[in-house]
């Protein structure tokens, strides 16, 4: 019998803490593998993490509603035999080295590409780290929590502004608690708009033809496929070709330089009743737009309903955002740090337009995006916003890819 350590997962790109939220077993309970433990939120994502291990849950380090940095003790467990690969036995007690090199991601001794590009990303060394995965593999939360652990201290003034305000509530006044994730999405705002500078632009696009097309089939596409027909496929099928023709907004900004993204990941924002969640369509340039609109749907459905996996909130490289449900007109919103850009889709309103000289009704929409200065100047931004413009307003059939 032995002790070892549960940490706190890795649960999405660029999320360096979570939240403790609920503990789904208590101290003295038996534990399987894989057996749900302890739920957990983040700015991204609301997740139940299952136990790394099967045994016994002897301790809770961190308590709910406590916050802890990726790769932190949040509980100890007794199992039958200890798993040097997973964590130490106890405070006295080291486990042997691991038998595999430390850098090792397969049985080969090479180190998986994704790992190696995230630690190219946060320039992290992978010598330095000693691995927490099996056989003494480098994880994913390895890497953020070494990045994390190198950052300088913040300095003294900001520390200061940073102050929590605990001026007394007023007799007229109600004070709220904030609920463990608007404080992450809070904090991540403030991380993008504190280390980006944005910048923001907008076009306005004639969508007739897309309405139309739409309307003409929403109704056998449901009966088809079992889903709704939205605009968004569409708009995510012109969008990744215009990252394709304009690779600077698919980066992201390093102190050595600009990080070319050769794949597209596209973010998709999901509002929620107390938040906004952005879960990722992988490889989103080569997928049909049936495709499309199955991991839309997919995605959507599981956000709503609290389950989505981390996997589903990592590695995005660009964000859609489409407020145009609630009525948006322009917007300015803030990049998903580290991207490089966020393009927001506004609400498609039938109006009257100027066209060779007479007036007509148009179903017109007003696309905004915001952009990371540091890597694009105004003249590059504006070039995709009118890439996108174009083939949408050029929209025809033809131009599905099924």
């Amino acid at each position: 019998m032995g002790l070892v350590i549960v940490k706190m997962p890795q649960l999405g790109e660029s999320v360096i803490e979570g939240t403790v939220e609920r503990w789904l077993k208590k101290e003295g309970d038996s534990v399987a593998r894989e057996e749900p433990l302890v739920e957990v939120v983040t700015d991204k994502v609301n997740a139940e993490i299952p136990s790394p291990f099967e045994g016994k849950l002897v301790r809770i380090e961190a308590e709910e509603g406590q916050t802890v940095p990726i790769g932190a003790a949040i509980a100890q467990m007794e199992v039958e035999e200890l798993e040097s690969s997973r964590s130490v036995a106890s405070p006295t007690q080291q486990p042997s080295p691991p038998p595999t090199p430390a850098v090792a991601a397969d049985n080969s001794g090479r180190v998986n590409p994704t790992i190696r590009r995230l630690a190219e990303e946060r320039s992290v060394d992978l010598s330095a780290i000693t691995g927490t995965g099996a056989g003494g593999r480098i994880t994913r939360g390895d890497v953020l929590a070494h990045a994390a652990a190198a950052r300088p201290a913040p300095a003294p003034e900001h520390a200061a502004r940073a102050a929590p305000d605990t001026s007394p509530v007023g007799p007229r006044e109600e004070l709220m608690r904030v609920s463990a994730v608007r404080r992450q999405i809070a904090e991540n705002m403030v991380r993008s708009v504190t280390n980006i500078p944005h910048a923001w632009g907008m076009r306005e696009v004639d969508m007739s033809s897309l309405v139309r097309y739409r309307e003409e089939n929403k109704e056998d596409f449901q009966q088809r496929h079992r889903i709704a027909l939205s605009y968004l496929p569409f708009v995510i099928q012109v969008v990744c070709d215009a990252l394709k023709a304009n690779p600077l907004l698919n980066s992201t900004w390093r102190d050595d330089g600009i990080l070319l993204k050769h794949y597209i990941n596209l973010g998709i924002a999901i509002a929620l009743p107390d938040a906004v969640i952005v879960p990722v369509i992988k490889d989103a340039d080569q997928m049909g737009l049936v495709q499309l609109a199955r991991a839309v749907n997919d995605l959507t459905t599981r956000a709503r309903d609290k389950k989505l996996a981390p996997a589903d909130v990592q590695d995005g490289t660009f964000t859609l955002n489409n407020v145009g449900a609630i009525g948006g007109f322009a917007s300015m919103s803030i990049i998903n740090y580290p991207q490089a850009a966020i393009l927001t889709t506004q609400s498609i309103v039938r109006r009257p337009v100027g066209r060779n000289e007479q007036i007509v009704l148009r179903d017109m929409m007003n696309l905004t995006m915001s952009f990371d200065h540091r890597i694009l100047d105004g003249v590059l931004a504006s070039k995709f916003l009118t890439a996108v413009q174009v083939s949408l307003e050029n929209w025809t059939p033809e131009t599905i890819r099924h």
